[in-house]
């Protein structure tokens, strides 16, 4: 499904829409997770820093739409609990972030990101009359289990759990899993040498080269975590 056909579609509830085919590649392809999982606790890790001015254009991000609802959405997703770090404290929206306006994404991905928003604030206010993110905690479950009955809805919210997984389980320098914590709640050893700002797999030379035909894929834009400066952390080895 293309970004001319999504534009059609009026809600999650819409029949005409059919699962994208970027998509059904990407949630084959995720069955990869299910073995990420080690045996042993992370290394010495990067600390991710941003400055003043990059702290300000990703605080200002998060006050609006799209992104207001997204980190809701993540939050709700993923919750703070006794259990394992957050959406927030593996700083998922903020790897999110960097995918839409860094990675190599796809066009049509991006704009199916940005159109679930729409989507679910439209049903929000149908149904409660509130958008998403001014809902209590069981409105919202009760919303988002409303949505995944839909094959839109449920396209939609896996595509995020792929992404809080990715958070989870990438290098910091991406700008999720934020000292490891993803790794170490999951005593997982991460592979080796771990990537710096400037060698990230979409920094390359050839990912960088970019064909006529491909160009129009991919998000041009400043990049919020490249050329940082980052500390050693000591980690901790478990048997």
């Amino acid at each position: 499904m293309s970004a001319s056909a999504i534009n059609k579609i009026s809600s999650f509830f819409d029949k005409n829409y059919q699962t994208p085919s970027w998509l059904s590649h990407k949630l084959s392809r995720r069955k990869l997770l299910k073995s990420a999982a080690g045996a042993t606790a992370i290394t010495a890790l990067p600390v991710l820093a941003f400055s003043k001015n990059e702290k300000d254009e990703l605080s200002k991000a998060f006050t609006s739409d799209p992104w207001l609802t997204l980190n809701a959405v993540l939050d709700h997703l993923l919750p703070e609990s006794n259990s394992g770090p957050s959406a927030k404290e593996l700083h998922v929206a903020i790897y999110l972030y960097n995918v839409v306006y860094q990675q190599p994404t796809e066009k049509n991905e991006i704009e199916f990101i940005y159109k679930g928003v729409g989507w679910l604030n439209g049903f929000t206010k149908n149904q409660l009359q509130k958008n998403f993110i001014e809902l209590t905690t069981a409105e919202k479950e009760s919303m988002l289990r409303g949505i995944s009955g839909s094959t839109a809805g449920e396209n939609w919210l896996n595509n995020l759990l792929g992404y809080i997984f990715e958070a989870m389980l990438s290098p910091p320098i991406y700008g999720g899993n934020p000292q490891g914590k993803g790794w170490e709640w999951l005593e997982h050893q991460a592979g080796f040498p771990l990537p710096k700002a400037g060698q990230r797999y979409f920094e390359l030379p050839k990912r960088s080269v970019v064909s006529h035909k491909s160009a129009g894929n991919i998000i041009q834009s400043k990049d919020l975590l490249a050329n940082k400066k980052f500390q050693k952390m000591k980690g901790s080895n478990k048997a």
